[in-house]
């Protein structure tokens, strides 16, 4: 028979062995759901604290945020492109208790809702809205997201789409309007532009046109920087004012022509008059 003295060192490692067991210690940013006899009890921690070996069990969740990488879904949008899209999801439990009650995986159970979700928000929008209007997507999805994910105990703080692949096809008709758009833009500059120095040009020409001498001056300017360049042209100046007579010869030369003519008429008739008298 086993004696006291040989039966004591045997119950005190028995009851070291329950204390070792017992003894739970949780971090600052982790929770433990505790069962007693299959009953929820609460959620212990963060620190140390006991639980009765057989009848406790425990469920540890972490409340730190959760990164979770959404596949690439194949989706069609509401004006029929298929396009691949893949989004990053950031979430974390609020209450541990939930997160372990009301789902049985919440991690798998969140990144299947989050596929679902984009599937569908996705396939309402069409690709200009998915190319153009990414923030207020990402809003929707995370309202979305976070309004499902409530009852679990989990809060979405963010939803991101990430990437958006197109097929080649529309990335060359994308190209194509883009490059129509910036051709079109270049046009209405360049028409802004000739209406602008065409204004300035009627202006200058005004100011030339009350001022004669301006028109030298510019010719005289106009010389100058000719001949500054490197070239064989060979300008040969030639003053307005030489041509000026001319010109205005050549206008009088044909009115007043008729009229010497007119006035020749009237005076042979005086002059034989006189020359008979």
């Amino acid at each position: 028979m086993i004696g006291s003295g040989a039966l004591l060192p045997i119950v005190l490692i028995f009851v070291i062995l329950i204390l070792a067991s017992s003894i739970k210690v949780m971090r600052e940013y982790e929770r433990a759901v505790v069962f007693r006899l299959g009953r929820f009890l609460r959620a212990k921690g963060p620190g140390l604290f006991l639980l009765f070996p057989v009848i406790d069990r425990m469920v540890r969740v972490s409340l730190r945020l959760v990164t979770l990488d959404v596949p690439s879904q194949d989706i069609i949008t509401r004006d029929n492109v298929t396009v691949k899209v893949n989004a990053v999801l950031y979430f974390r439990v609020l209450d541990p208790q939930k997160a372990v009650i009301e789902v049985e995986d919440y991690l798998y159970a969140t990144s299947q809702l989050a596929q679902t979700t984009l599937r569908s928000v996705l396939g309402e929008s069409e690709l200009d809205d998915l190319l153009a209007e990414r923030e207020k997507i990402n809003s929707q999805l995370q309202d979305i997201l976070d309004t499902q994910t409530d009852p679990w105990g989990i809060k979405v703080t963010n939803v991101e789409i990430k990437h958006v692949d197109l097929p080649t096809e529309m990335q060359r008709a994308i190209a194509k309007q883009a490059e129509a758009e910036r051709e079109r833009r270049a046009k209405v500059i360049h028409a802004e532009g000739e209406f602008q120095a065409s204004g300035r040009l009627a202006e200058a020409a005004a100011v030339i046109g009350r001022e004669p001498a301006a028109l030298q001056l510019r010719y005289l300017q106009t010389l100058t920087e000719v001949a500054m360049e490197n070239n064989s042209t060979l300008i040969f100046p030639i003053p307005l004012d030489l041509l000026t007579p001319f010109l205005q010869g050549g206008g009088r030369g044909s009115g007043g022509g008729g009229k010497d003519s007119g006035a020749g008429g009237r005076a042979g008739p005086e002059s034989g008059g006189e020359a008979g008298a």
